[in-house]
């Protein structure tokens, strides 16, 4: 598999991925054309999601065609060069792609090597579920089940702050919930401005900041980019 999973789409003050495009130009070096898949966008239209897209891809000299184009978008993910699926509400997203057929699609279609590129929820859905999602569940998916390319969860834009006058719980906490319930899983904190690169069996941290781990039993730490990451393969 190849896979390029990114925190998120655009950090502060800066133009939409305009981040990430470095890395998303490297990654997908000699595509021509990728299959998007715009369903975790809400207040906005699928078509004007895919202009979004289309405009930053430009730059890299890459066509975007978004699967609610096409008649049958299961085919168009079979025949993609490449597969993109972009951030938003990650519920709204997987309850489109259980609906189309698009999880087990691309779940095999990935596993045959074709790239893949996702940020924010997009990322979350390659996890074996979308339990570490940040998302208000807006509608109801048939199951929480995603496309599994990882064995691991991903919190995309893991966040350490505990802002002054809150009371609730912190991102660490939820995540401390989840791992309580899920005993066997690790879960990865993804800061913003971070990325995970997996290709060639190597899995590798891209970024500045430090990812944070958590796993039932074992004392919550933190890794690098450099570190060794096989022990969440």
């Amino acid at each position: 598999m190849k896979l390029l999973l990114i925190s998120n789409s655009t950090n502060a003050g800066e133009a939409y991925l305009q981040y990430p495009i470095g890395q998303i130009a490297s990654f997908l070096e000699g595509v021509k054309e990728i299959a998007f898949v715009p369903y975790a966008a809400v207040t906005f239209s699928y078509a004007e999601y895919e202009a979004k897209v289309q405009a930053r891809f430009d730059e890299i000299g890459i066509k975007v065609r978004s699967v609610h184009r096409a008649k049958d978008p299961r085919k168009m993910i079979r025949e993609a060069e490449a597969i993109c699926v972009g951030g938003g509400n990650t519920f709204a997203l997987t309850k489109k792609m259980q609906e189309q057929g698009l999880i087990q699609a691309i779940r095999s279609k990935i596993a045959k090597g074709t790239p893949y590129v996702g940020w924010s929820a997009g990322s979350n859905v390659t996890c074996p579920t979308i339990c570490t999602t940040n998302d208000m569940p807006i509608v109801q998916p048939e199951s929480f089940k995603a496309i599994g390319a990882v064995k691991f969860q991903i919190n995309p834009h893991y966040l350490d702050a505990n802002p002054e006058g809150h009371a609730g719980e912190t991102r660490e906490q939820r995540i401390l919930e989840y791992i309580k319930a899920n005993p066997r899983r690790w879960v990865v904190g993804l800061r913003e401005g971070c990325m995970l690169k997996y290709v060639d069996g190597k899995l590798e941290l891209i970024g500045s900041r430090p990812m944070r781990i958590f796993k039932y039993g074992v004392e919550t730490f933190e890794v690098n980019s450099g570190d060794d990451l096989s022990f969440l393969l």
